[in-house]
């Protein structure tokens, strides 16, 4: 064995270091011919690389968000700021996250908004298809604070408000539990509100034929009606092949509809192209009733999925479109 003051390259044969260190390990292990089981994890490791990439990228979005948070709280420490979220004094905050995450979008998605006209300059509750992640949304909410001025509130699942670090982002962005009378009540104030009714079962459990996974949900259709404000509904193109779950495995399907916690694995975060369509208001109508809003809404939505969606979803093709110059068409 190799003396701690020997060098690999004494001797009459000069060894390489990597042959030094081979030679170092299997007189360590005591295991004969080593550089076969050190060749065989080196090509483990080439083939399962791809596989890791896969399901490490969507942490990007952990790691954004986890950002956004230092930086509220950096903005915080500066100006000195209590617990007053609703002041103005946030704004300042909103616009740096909005340019951060805008950012992302458009360097990582080529992202863009269209449509953004039809969304009314009075309240209004925006309806839209979940993806695997709310990734599209916080885009959109970006792109909505830094091209039109206008800040738009969203309906969060209970389990968001219990993840580690998130209150002071959920608090100065207005994140909402969604009790209809503080849904209506922020209607009734001017607010733009967006809500996903399918909620965490249709980001985990869609798939690339994009279907809409409501259930009997119609509680935000007599929010609307409450409020009487129009439902703006909006979809983004892609937003399955960007990041997509293993929702298909039936055991994790049993497993959440027992636990209610999102733990399906999700994977991807690929760059693909992403547009989201804002489409016409449904207007209020005084003598409408919730089932029949649902189901204009989930009219309107679909329509906007054929219109602006390619059935079935695929990775590749979502891929060539970040180099199309052509949308398919509004």
């Amino acid at each position: 064995m190799i003396g701690g003051n020997e060098s690999c390259t004494a001797g009459p044969i000069p060894m390489s270091y990597l042959t030094c260190l081979t030679y170092i390990l299997g007189e360590w292990t005591g295991v004969e011919h080593i550089e076969d089981y050190l060749s065989y994890a080196v090509y483990l490791l080439w083939v399962l690389f791809p596989l890791a990439v896969v399901f490490l990228l969507p942490g990007v979005l952990v790691i954004l968000f986890y950002t956004s948070i230092l930086l509220l709280h950096i903005y915080k420490r500066k100006n000195e700021l209590k617990e007053a979220y609703s002041n103005d004094v946030w704004d300042g905050a909103k616009q740096m996250l909005a340019t951060l995450w805008d950012g992302h979008g458009r360097i990582w998605h080529g992202y863009e908004l269209h449509g953004a006209e039809n969304i009314p300059e009075g309240p209004g509750l925006i309806v839209f298809y979940h993806g695997a992640t709310p990734a599209d949304y916080v885009y959109f909410m970006a792109r909505l604070l830094i091209q039109r001025k206008r800040y738009c509130h969203v309906v969060a699942d209970h389990f968001v408000f219990r993840l580690p670090g998130f209150k002071l982002l959920l608090d100065v962005h207005g994140v909402m539990h969604g009790p209809k009378e503080e849904c209506v009540s922020a209607l009734k104030k001017g607010y733009l509100i967006a809500i996903a009714p399918g909620g965490v079962r249709e980001a985990l459990f869609s798939d690339e034929m994009y279907t809409i996974i409501w259930g009997n949900r119609k509680g935000f259709a007599q929010v609307a009606i409450d409020a009487k404000v129009p439902i703006i509904p909006m979809f983004t193109q892609n937003v399955r092949e960007g990041v997509r779950t293993l929702g298909g495995i039936k055991i994790l399907r049993s497993l959440y509809e027992r636990i209610r916690l999102p733990i399906v694995p999700v994977y991807g975060g690929f760059p693909v192209k992403l547009r989201t369509f804002i489409g016409e208001p449904i207007p209020y109508e005084p003598n409408v009733t919730a089932e029949e809003l649902t189901a204009k809404t989930k009219a309107a939505l679909q329509a906007l999925i054929e219109k602006h969606q390619k059935i079935p979803g695929n990775i590749f093709r979502a891929l060539m479109e970040r180099f199309q110059t052509q949308k398919k068409d509004d």
